[in-house]
């Protein structure tokens, strides 16, 4: 059987073996997927037998919901990228801001009543993140991007802009 040249650069020999083949007629492939080109027309749509690993609760739940979640762009995880270093300096100043903080507080506060507050404040920019990332994971990116931007203007490390690092 002879090729004319244009179908020789589409194909390599052997192409034609049946063993090649390794996909049984009539497989099934999974919901929500489509089957085209050629030979899709022997593949059924149904779910895999009962055998098949995905057929649990929990697997189908979890793709499910990861399905239903909406992907972030590539912008909108740059966004969270810097948004995330931000609230990690704003922890890093909160504990050196607050640790210069200290010897001035000693006059207003003991130090009892100054440590749990101080670790409260170094904790808050990195709670605020979480629970904004974890609770806005279902809605729109700018609402998720408004509380960031907004927990940045709010969590400013005051103590280390106030008095500096050398002071």
């Amino acid at each position: 059987m002879h090729r004319d040249g244009d179908d020789d650069a589409l194909s390599w020999d052997g192409d034609d073996d049946p063993t090649l083949h390794t996909r049984a007629a009539g497989a099934a492939l999974p919901t929500g997927f489509t089957a085209v080109g050629k030979g899709s027309d022997d593949l059924a749509t149904t779910p895999p037998a009962s055998g098949s690993a995905h057929t649990d609760g929990a697997a189908s739940d979890a793709d499910e919901e990861r399905e239903d979640a909406p992907q972030l762009s590539n912008a909108a995880l740059i966004g969270l990228g810097l948004l995330g270093g931000v609230y990690l300096l704003y922890t890093i100043g909160w504990i050196i801001g607050g640790l210069r903080l200290q010897g001035v507080a000693r006059f207003l506060v003991t130090d009892a009543a100054f440590a749990p507050f101080l670790w409260v404040a170094v904790a808050a920019p990195v709670l605020w993140f979480a629970t904004v990332y974890l609770l806005t994971r279902a809605g729109k990116a700018w609402v998720r991007f408004a509380w960031l931007i907004g927990g940045a203007l709010l969590l400013v490390p005051w103590p280390l802009l106030m008095i500096g690092v050398v002071a």
